[in-house]
């Protein structure tokens, strides 16, 4: 399962997406976001957004084949990952919220896939060519804060007061979409991009421990949070292809 265009992006993710209303899975909530996030990232290369709309449709597909290769290791059984295992093996755990497993996927994809698929897609060149249109993919992401915002409010209906009234909460999610998007991924692109190829695979694996560290934040933020998270979780409505499809709209 790996693209070498958005369409076929686009394509695979309908396919993950489909497969996990079946199951029912919660992999398909992530699924679901990221789909939309791409088709953003198409239109704006098709509006010429971008400063260099045909590397940014390389840069996407390679992000993209990230992801899907892990999906692709963790249902054959191989270990993608340290980030990406953390986030699919809580799909089976019945406390988590829709909120907590799309924050692990947006960790693992943001905060470690995407500063790897920068410093590839420009081998050989300089990296900050690429700021500018890595900071436009980023304008993309912190758009789809305000949609996760959004459409989890319509599976419970107070969860938008509960986010004000704790800013933990608010807090945890501008991190991992935001603050950590723009400053650490691009940070890592540039340290990766400026280093030897050969030293690739040790800088990747440090950097996914690193991160791997940083789910605690999601999984475990505290005995009032956790209190909180269990309430919002026997109070979420629908069933989990309801939600995925919730996900999905527009």
């Amino acid at each position: 399962m790996q693209a070498t265009t958005v369409d076929e992006v686009i394509s695979f993710l309908d396919q993950i997406i489909e497969d996990n209303k079946e199951i029912p899975s919660t992999m398909g909530y992530f699924a679901a976001l990221y789909h939309k996030v791409t088709c953003k990232v198409k239109e704006g290369i098709e509006n010429h957004f971008f400063d260099d709309n045909p590397r940014m449709e390389h840069l996407d597909v390679i992000f993209a084949n990230r992801y899907l290769q892990a999906y692709t290791d963790f249902k054959n059984n191989t270990t993608p990952s340290k980030s990406w295992q953390v986030a699919f093996e809580k799909a089976d755990d019945y406390w988590f919220i829709v909120l907590q497993h799309i924050l692990l996927g947006m960790n693992a994809h943001i905060n470690l896939d995407l500063g790897i698929a920068a410093a590839e897609v420009m081998k050989g060149e300089n990296i900050n060519d690429l700021k500018g249109d890595f900071d436009k993919i980023n304008v993309i992401l912190g758009e789809l804060v305000h949609d996760v915002e959004k459409e989890l409010s319509l599976i419970w209906t107070t969860l938008t007061k509960i986010l004000k009234e704790t800013e933990r909460f608010d807090t945890i999610l501008i991190d991992f979409s935001m603050k950590l998007a723009r400053d650490g991924a691009w940070k890592y692109a540039t340290s990766l991009a400026n280093s030897p190829a050969t030293n690739w695979p040790q800088l990747i694996s440090a950097r996914d421990q690193r991160i791997t560290e940083k789910v605690k934040l999601v999984t475990d933020p505290g005995f009032f949070a956790n209190l909180i998270l269990k309430i919002i979780r026997l109070e979420e409505t629908g069933s989990i292809k309801t939600r995925i499809e919730i996900l999905q709209k527009d």
